[in-house]
């Protein structure tokens, strides 16, 4: 079988629990005989803006789009027809025999309908909100509080300072490189996105734009259409959703999936690199945060969870906190005065190869976020590793720790309540000695492979009955 996987975004660049798992489905379906390849986006702004070009990671054939984000209005974040194009040119020179798309962002609802007119089957995962959010799928608000119910209306003032785009400046800046580095072959990409960075973090330390009514008033009808987009033109055309959790399956069916139409499938994980091992031995208790240094992540709060220790359990004690600081810098120096200030470490990134590591020597991992997590792949790895959890009491977090068995949940943004479980294991280790004696074993990426063959097969065989049978698809 010809299996194309579409992800917004793809490895080696590129390493959170999307694109982690989309590569290690890659693999173990190649090694089971199916012919495998990717379809994604990456911003490159010294490359030319919907150039196509084609690579290959770890053995796999990667068809990567070149999306700077040059969108002329908010409808191109979702509806963008040279997108289509080039989806379809992939579709022309690969031949899938089915598509099973990851993420959507960055690219474009009409990839589906390019599927569909192709009678390819689709399936879909979903990993996020983003058919229901526009602001990256994580349903938190500009001021970081939880989005707990989608109304259009405070979308529209959500969105007003959501840069879904390129301004003009910095689209004519692009093309400038883009230009040069054809020409000459000099790159100035790289220099140009920190010169960005730093001008987007002067903006954040001046504070938060004002609210424009007319603007959010034509934003909440962007949304409306967004909203009216996936529901008319992209559902109809899947063959069948997958949802990693069962709070995320119920989420979608509230919004108005048929329950019948998406399936719970847990992601597996690559065992071979997360399995048990010896853990390694410290006199203090070692707590950790492995993840992407941002709001909706939470470091902060455990940050502040620490800093509200008493000094003297605070000293029998060590926090790490783990993980790329490149995407929100006037956030991450705020973090360095935080830690800095309580005596805790921000160490940087770590390789995928690492976190096996990582895990093995933390003695109480906390995952303190703050949106609607769906299957974090940190924790499926924690849970494969035997590292003791301690986890906002949210979403599929919730689903996936089980309280004294795996480790333990707190009120999700309750600082006191963190501090609180982080003190009980300072004070008490054998509350985490005891732990995994009953936890359940974790789902390889291999059975993950097995089971989505049989989808795919199933989805194949009733595209094939339905254009044999001459029925219409929607």
């Amino acid at each position: 079988m010809r299996i194309l996987l579409v992800s917004h975004n793809y490895l080696p660049a590129h390493t959170a629990g999307t694109e982690v798992y989309t590569a290690q489905l890659a693999k173990k379906l190649t090694a089971r005989g199916h012919s495998v390849c990717v379809f994604t986006t990456e911003k490159e702004i010294s490359a030319e803006h919907m150039s196509l070009r084609e690579r290959t990671h770890d053995g796999i054939r990667v068809f990567e789009l070149i999306n700077n984000l040059h969108y002329g209005s908010f409808r191109e974040t979702w509806d963008e027809p040279r997108i289509d194009a080039r989806f379809a040119a992939v579709l022309a020179s690969f031949s899938p025999d089915v598509v099973h798309f990851q993420h959507l962002l960055y690219l474009s609802v009409g990839c589906v309908e390019k599927a569909h007119e192709s009678n390819i089957p689709v399936v879909f995962t979903l990993h996020d909100f983003w058919l229901e959010c526009a602001r990256f799928g994580q349903r938190v608000h500009a001021d970081s509080s939880i989005c707990h119910k989608i109304e259009f209306g405070r979308c529209g003032e959500c969105l007003t300072s959501f840069r879904y785009g390129q301004s003009p400046l910095q689209r004519h800046t692009g093309n400038a490189l883009a230009g040069l580095r054809s020409a000459t072959g000099i790159d100035l990409g790289h220099t140009a996105v920190r010169m960005s960075r730093m001008l987007q973090s002067h903006d954040v330390a001046h504070g938060a734009p004002v609210v424009d009514p007319v603007h959010a008033a034509e934003m909440a009808r962007q949304v409306a259409l967004r909203d009216g987009d996936f529901r008319t033109r992209l559902v109809p055309r899947v063959d069948r959703f997958l949802s990693p959790s069962r709070f995320l399956r119920q989420e979608f069916i509230r919004w108005g999936l048929e329950p019948e139409k998406i399936v719970f499938l847990r992601t597996g994980i690559d065992l071979d690199t997360f399995r048990p091992r010896a853990r390694t031995s410290s006199e203090f208790l070692r707590v950790g945060f492995i993840g992407t240094l941002a709001p909706h992540k939470g470091p902060h709060l455990l940050l502040d969870a620490w800093a509200q220790l008493d000094p003297k359990l605070r000293a029998r004690a060590r926090l790490r906190l783990v993980g790329p600081a490149q995407h929100h810098p006037e956030y991450v120096r705020d973090l360095e005065r935080r830690a800095a200030s309580v005596g805790a470490e921000l160490a940087g990134p770590v390789t995928r190869e690492g976190v096996a590591e990582e895990l093995a020597r933390t003695d109480l991992l906390v995952v303190p976020s703050i949106w609607y997590e769906n299957s974090p792949l940190v924790i499926l790895e924690a849970l494969a590793a035997r590292t003791p959890l301690l986890v906002s009491d949210i979403g599929g977090m919730a689903e996936l720790v089980e309280e004294n068995v795996s480790g333990f949940r707190f009120a999700v943004g309750d600082v006191h309540a963190l501090g609180q479980r982080i003190a009980d294991a300072i004070q008490n280790p054998a509350l985490l000695q005891g732990l995994y004696s009953a936890a359940e074993p974790i789902k390889r990426v291999d059975d993950d492979a097995a089971q989505l063959e049989e989808l795919y097969f199933e989805a194949l065989e009733s595209a094939r009955a339905r254009v044999s049978s001459g029925e219409r698809r929607p």
